[in-house]
């Protein structure tokens, strides 16, 4: 799950990316607040599937998936070695992903606590220093709500607490009203002000926005994610303005609402949905015909802002994609150690995938000590060689496969007997028998530059990792 999960964040900064990128030019040829409304949530929603999606295909054991994604998932495992000799950032990434996936989690926690924080806030205005209004307000609130065509019960209560109108609940939705503003407002503005908190419940929005904070708490990281989200918050607005204005006709009367209300703003809770959310100016602006085509072609600048940050990591994923086929990696880098030359030679004539994995497969049995019972203990092994190779022998600049000290433990395994001496960088290795090779054989190896980089000196002499070899396109 931890390497589904680090494979899944990264992959994301150029799929959200991309979203971003399609999502604004969508925007810039929408023209009503209710269609730029669902094309943002329809972004917001690709994007979490995405992660998803990606997360459930680099799932090792996931069902469903074959040939060439049955390896892709399992590049991704503990002990898995990627790379060539020399600097290899997929290696160093594949190595530091533990870490990055527990700083997501840590970050996403914290963000996640104060979230539900401010959503039990946001519940307890409803019970907290409240009133319910005078008998003549109800009567109109109700008429007002058959009006909007709101069909389920909604509670009118005014409330000490609150600052500004908002919505709260979804199944049991309540308008908190602040008191001041009973007093504050003529009828015909309290009215519009009414009919919008009524339109947020008619079109979900509660339950909208909630999904939207998990989202957003989830895929924190990337800031296509936030823009995507103004984005809805700022036009589901708009569709309440629009209902608003079909209900009662007056935009100066309501513009005039939303004026005397912006000096309550401020302390606004996000989790709930209310009259002074999005960007105030532009609705009024939009109200009165005014800044329509300026907000439509301005809408495309925080969208290409994001495409330029994110080219760097574009082309990052676009290399790591190209860079090998899973079968070059297991040919590369799994066996590269092991496999005969004339094995090496039949794998690279195969055309079809289903001729590699069976091919695969056949390797691993001819070197099982125990045909027909599970499991392969000579696989296992193997894997697990590379596994600590890469965990014991890496450096900041190599795999810990490609090093001389993880090919002799791959090769032949751990030795019998270290003499180490870490100060006069210095190491011996001996194995008391060796096949090929006779017995008390020793490996010596050397680090004079304190690097880390143990090279081995002497007899036998130092093997290299194969060149790799490029396959033939899969038919």
């Amino acid at each position: 799950m931890i390497y589904g999960l680090g494979w899944a964040l990264i992959h994301f900064v150029w799929q959200g990316t991309a979203i971003a990128l399609v999502l604004a030019l969508a925007l810039a040829l929408a023209r009503s607040g209710r269609a730029r409304y669902a094309l943002a949530c329809v972004g917001l929603a690709a994007m979490a599937g995405s992660f998803g999606a990606t997360f459930i295909l680099w799932m090792p054991g996931a069902s469903g998936n074959s040939g060439a994604v049955s390896f892709a998932r399992s590049s991704a495992s503990p002990g898995f070695a990627l790379g060539a000799p020399g600097f290899d950032w997929m290696a160093q990434l594949q190595f530091a992903m533990p870490w990055l996936v527990a700083l997501w989690m840590a970050c996403a926690a914290i963000l996640g606590v104060y979230r539900v924080f401010g959503w039990f806030a946001v519940r307890r205005l409803r019970t907290v220093g409240v009133c319910v209004p005078g008998g003549a307000w109800r009567q109109r609130f109700e008429l007002l709500r058959q009006r909007a065509g709101v069909s389920q019960p909604v509670v009118l209560l005014a409330s000490a607490l609150a600052e500004i109108p908002m919505v709260v609940g979804f199944l049991k939705p309540v308008v908190l009203l602040p008191v001041s503003v009973l007093t504050a407002l003529p009828a015909e503005q309290l009215e519009a002000i009414l009919a919008h908190e009524l339109a947020h419940i008619r079109r979900a929005d509660y339950l909208v926005n909630l999904l939207q904070t998990l989202v957003e708490t989830v895929l924190f990281y990337h800031p296509a994610v936030w823009w995507t989200s103004r984005v809805i918050r700022v036009e589901r607005e708009h569709a309440c303005d629009d209902i608003v204005l079909e209900l009662q006709g007056h935009p100066h009367s309501y513009a005039s609402a939303l004026v005397n209300l912006e000096h309550q703003r401020a302390g606004a809770q996000r989790l709930a949905v209310a009259a002074t959310g999005g960007d105030l100016m532009h609705r009024i602006e939009r109200l009165l015909g005014q800044g329509e085509s300026d907000r439509r072609a301005a809408s495309l600048l925080p969208a290409l802002a994001i495409v330029l940050a994110a080219c760097g990591t574009l082309a990052f994923a676009w290399q790591g994609a190209t860079k090998a086929t899973p079968y070059e990696k297991w040919l590369n880098e799994d066996v590269a150690y092991i496999i005969k030359l004339d094995e090496r030679k039949a794998f690279t004539r195969l055309r079809t995938d289903e001729e590699r994995d069976r091919f695969i497969e056949q390797f691993w049995q001819r070197r099982d000590p125990t045909p027909g019972a599970a499991p392969n203990e000579f696989k296992e092994e193997h894997y697990r060689r590379i596994g600590y190779a890469n965990k014991r022998f890496g450096t900041q600049s190599r795999a810990g496969w490609t090093t001389d000290r993880g090919r002799m433990y791959i090769t032949y395994g751990p030795p019998d007997e270290i003499e180490s001496h870490p100060r006069d960088g210095f190491e011996k290795w001996l194995y008391h028998e060796m096949r090929g090779l006779g017995e008390r054989v020793v490996f010596s190896f050397h680090d004079p530059d304190k690097t880390g980089e143990y090279r081995m000196s002497g007899p036998p002499k130092p093997l290299h990792p194969p060149k790799p070899i490029p396959l033939h396109k899969s038919k």
